[in-house]
């Protein structure tokens, strides 16, 4: 029995999945820090339920090939639309401002980096993951410094018309 839980294939999955999660909880610490409501945990879980539903579907793929009626490519297009939904649910128009888009788009990555390792595509994962944490950390801090400027020209444009 023991054997059996630990057999080769079974410990691959199990190394995906936990690279799944170690990926989606690495972008996730990133929305942490900026004080976001998805974090590490969701993240982690997106990363990891992506995974594992491509996991199932390269299965499936083998098992039920050429079985009529029977398409195991539509449970990775699936979480593609599962995602989705779950996005929607986190970006919210608060009085003139659209929140939570960032969030939203970090979890469709984090859904694909999940499904890329499910699918043993594990360098385009890491690197996917890596590029992800560059443009929320590097390029928050570019937006970040360009509405300073802009905001400091417009207030002396405010200041020069009294």
């Amino acid at each position: 029995m023991l054997d059996q839980i630990l057999s080769q294939g079974n410990l691959e999955i199990f190394g995906q999945l936990s690279l799944a999660v170690l990926l989606g909880a690495a972008i996730g610490m990133e929305r942490e820090l900026a004080r976001k409501t998805a974090g590490m945990r969701t993240f982690a879980l997106v990363s990891m339920g992506a995974a594992l539903f491509s996991i199932i579907s390269k299965f499936a793929f083998v098992e039920f090939w050429g079985v009529p009626g029977f398409d195991p490519s539509r449970i990775a297009s699936q979480v593609v639309v599962g995602i989705g939904f779950l996005g929607a649910g986190l970006i919210i128009l608060r009085q003139d401002k659209i929140q939570g888009l960032t969030t939203a788009a970090g979890l469709w990555v984090s859904a694909a980096i999940g499904m890329a390792v499910g699918f043993g595509l594990y360098t385009v994962a890491m690197f996917a993951t890596i590029l992800t944490i560059i443009i929320l950390l590097v390029l928050w801090a570019f937006e970040h410094k360009i509405v300073k400027r802009l905001q400091y020209s417009q207030d002396e444009l405010n200041n020069e018309d009294r």
